[in-house]
């Protein structure tokens, strides 16, 4: 792409693009910080607290970069994990627009979404297509509009077009009263809600269906040159085209939205997504690609997040019922061969003939594929074998009653000691050697074209997910990855009585341990950037566990700033509670009277009683938040309704959050773990106090965190502290940190726990930057009531 007009050049600086009239002082360092170490292909590494004004920071310096001439920045491409924070970064877009000089062309921008949020149908519940078959249905639909327009079909994309548009006059022609156009994001489109069908029996059992807005898309695509071409509105001085104009644009012009969001990737300034767009593999290979080079520059946002979301996306796992479908596809290719071969007639619906002529294209041999087919069930009875031993060992008489067993995890090796795993072992002895596994992904691609060509009916093949792992599995080392089984409640009633299926999924799980390669290895294909967040300490675990160190090695820059709160140090009262440490060994069970449980229940229910306003409390899990629920409702003096968070559905927890707001004052508690301690807003009078008891450590007797920290010990040195005490410090953290949003904000911030007020063998204060080490000084548990009795008098209405 080509530097805009109006471009900046160096002598008009960053404050030509800055969206207000004067940066704080933290955003001009923070701006020239990032241009600099851009120009060098390098990053910042930020953390910014609540009022550093980090989003449009990022955004000026980045987009600075690309509209100076004598940049190799193209684009700014903006990741968070949190949709509020994609949301500031579209409004931090629009601001920067209406600030622009007169005569400058607008910012552009895109945002990215899913097929569900962009697919006319989808979006109106039309055409057979819903968000639960989008994708199936999508892929489908694509494939038989290619199909109709491409080598060997008898049709034009133009043809299509015509002929679905044609259909709607033709109604309206007959007079026939309530004609409808599909309509969606306000806009009607050019076709009927339905969807259209081609050929001689259209409209009958034997018509085609096709997706009229891609097919408009291949024929607005031009032959030779970019696919921006085919874009039929003008984007360059639209300025952020958000999720609703784009449907708005592109529908009502009767093109492809999620087409379009592809074809203008790599054509607008700012392209706003979520870590799934550069980290995701499969979604990187397929979408995003475009986007992943050194003319990027990258803005990681809530970047204290990046490293448990990325393990999460470069592990993997196969269900026990992906490889049940992926047998029965494998059984549909070669049932009609093997029919055929025996002089019986076949009853599916796919072609002999056009399976020999696919596997001999593609050089996979019948028996190969037999072969595979007989692993995969192979594979399937050895999942069920161990899921019942383990049931049998653990949980005896279990088949009497299902409706109470736990979650598992069923470790394929020694957590702490890195060795082939089990079912590795087990496949070897079976006789299945590493070639069975290696050829399985390509086995899978030929089974699966095949069925795409044979059967009509749209669905996501299971095969091709379930020979990635497979591959996976036997290609990748045990030192930083880690196999078990996992066992996840459920209920299916299809499944037998006695079954454990009726109870569980099951999955054969590979979890990557470390992901800092893949951070580090994708960061260092971008040309530089931002990664920012406002929890970001120690800067020093940060940059090695994001393999932010990998750049440094390549003599590629990485920068830090620590900028803290700016807003009135006399609007907040910080306390570090020294009450007993808020351990499993300490605490108790949640039904015993433990002098640790009343000392926490006591200074929540002193906060509680003394703010004059909401007050939300963070536990270390869903369990000690019921406890604490329960603890404040019976404690006196706190006369506030108690709200419990759960682990629910995102609708119940956007009721609850509601209620929270709604009203006179109340107290929420939740986990610290749970989605309302961080990326919510808290602006304004919502929340006057926030509390976080103990540290919020994962689970350390779980086999995967067992594994996680000892590849940590392995690779870093300090396997506790990387892996397992700096993220849970952070978190509580950010749940303190939704109190003071604002210059005008006051409130109150508590951490209870010894850990957090005094140095110990297993304290967390120096984790704390040094600006919290100072404001949060430790309080007996005694003295909490007096602090917060005189901070509120101070502050009285």
């Amino acid at each position: 792409m080509s530097n805009p007009i109006n471009a900046v050049t160096e002598a008009d600086e960053w404050r030509e693009v800055f969206g207000h009239d004067h940066p704080y002082p933290e955003q001009e360092d923070g701006v020239e910080a990032a241009v600099a170490a851009a120009r060098e292909s390098g990053y910042l590494q930020l953390e910014g607290a609540c009022g550093t004004g980090k989003t449009m920071l990022a955004l000026t310096a980045g987009v600075h970069l690309v509209r100076d001439p004598d940049s190799e920045f193209e684009r700014v491409l903006v990741l968070t994990s949190v949709k509020q924070q994609l949301r500031q970064f579209e409004a931090d877009i629009e601001t920067m627009n209406a600030n622009l000089p007169d005569d400058w062309r607008p910012v552009s921008g895109l945002t990215l979404v899913g097929k569900a949020d962009v697919c006319p149908y989808a979006r109106e519940n039309a055409g057979g297509v819903d968000e639960r078959n989008v994708y199936e249905r999508c892929e489908g639909l694509r494939e038989r509009t290619r199909n109709l327009t491409g080598e060997g079909g008898d049709a034009t994309a133009g043809a299509l077009v015509e002929q679905a548009r044609r259909a709607q006059t033709g109604i309206a022609d007959t007079g026939e009263a309530g004609v409808s156009y599909l309509e969606t994001a306000g806009e009607p489109t050019p076709y009927l809600p339905e969807m259209p069908e081609h050929g001689s029996n259209a409209g009958a059992d034997g018509g085609t269906e096709f997706c009229p807005f891609y097919a408009q898309y291949l024929d607005d695509l031009p032959e030779e040159g970019e696919p921006s071409e085919a874009v039929p509105f003008d984007f360059a001085d639209a300025g952020l085209i958000d999720t609703e104009e784009l449907v708005r644009l592109s529908a009502g012009n009767g093109t492809c939205p999620h087409s379009m969001m592809g074809a203008l990737l790599g054509e607008v300034e700012v392209v706003v997504g979520n870590y799934y767009h550069a980290f995701d593999p499969v979604t990187a290979g397929t979408f995003t690609a475009p986007l992943l080079d050194d003319s990027t520059f990258v803005v990681c946002d809530e970047a204290h997040m990046l490293e448990p979301r990325v393990r999460d996306l470069v592990s993997d796992a196969v269900g026990d019922a992906t490889l049940r479908d992926a047998k029965n596809e494998l059984t549909r290719v070669i049932q009609p061969v093997e029919f055929e071969d025996e002089g019986k007639r076949a009853t599916g619906t796919t072609d002999a003939d056009l399976v020999r002529g696919e596997l001999a294209d593609a050089e996979v041999g019948l028996d190969e594929l037999k072969r595979t087919r007989e692993f995969v069930a192979d594979l399937r009875e050895e999942l069920d074998r161990r899921v019942e031993a383990h049931l049998d060992r653990e949980h005896r008489g279990w088949r009497a009653d299902l409706t109470d067993l736990p979650d598992a995890e069923l470790p394929l090796r020694d957590p702490e000691e890195p060795a082939d795993d089990e079912i590795s072992l087990w496949a070897a002895d079976a006789g299945y050697g590493g070639k069975v596994w290696a050829r399985a992904e390509h086995v899978a691609a030929v089974v699966s074209r095949i069925l795409d060509e044979a059967e009509e009916e749209d669905r996501q093949r299971a095969i091709l997910p379930a020979a990635r792992v497979l591959n996976a599995w036997h290609r990748l080392g045990h030192e930083s990855y880690f196999r078990e089984i996992e066992l996840e409640r459920t209920w299916d009633e299809t499944e037998s009585p006695e079954s454990w299926r009726r109870a569980y999924n099951a999955r054969l799980a590979l979890h990557n341990c470390v992901p800092a390669d893949a951070i580090g290895e994708r960061l260092g294909e971008f040309g530089g950037g931002v990664l920012m967040s406002a929890t970001l300490a120690p800067l020093d675990v940060f940059r090695e566990v994001t393999g932010l160190n990998y750049l440094d090695a390549e003599d590629r820059p990485v920068v830090e700033r620590t900028y803290g709160l700016s807003f009135p140090a006399g609007n907040r009262a910080s306390f570090a509670v020294d009450a007993p440490k808020f351990t499993y060994e300490n605490r108790g069970r949640r039904d015993e009277d433990t002098p640790t449980r009343r000392a926490h229940a006591d200074a929540v229910a002193e906060v509680a009683r003394t703010t004059p306003g909401n007050v939300l409390v963070g536990m270390p899990s869903y369990g000690e938040a019921e406890w604490m629920a329960g603890a404040l409702s019976e404690r006196p003096g706190v006369d506030k309704p108690v709200l419990l968070d759960e682990s629910s559905a995102d609708d119940a927890t956007e009721e609850l959050k509601a209620e929270f707001f709604a009203g006179g004052a109340k107290v929420l508690v939740t986990s610290i773990r749970g989605t309302l301690t961080e990326g919510v807003d808290y602006r304004g009078d919502r929340l006057a106090a926030a509390v976080v008891c103990g540290v919020p450590i994962v689970n350390t007797s779980s086999p995967r965190t067992r594994a996680v920290k000892t590849a940590y010990d392995r690779e870093f040195g300090e396997g506790f502290e990387t892996a397992l005490t700096v993220p849970a410090v952070r978190k509580a953290r950010q749940a303190l940190g939704r109190v003071i949003r604002g210059p005008e904000e006051v409130g109150v911030r508590a951490f209870v726990d010894a850990r957090y007020a005094r140095e110990s063998w297993n304290g967390v204060r120096e984790y704390l930057p040094e600006s919290e080490r100072e404001e949060f000084q430790p309080v007996s548990a005694d003295m909490l009531g007096f602090g917060l009795e005189r901070f509120w008098s101070e502050h009285e209405a």
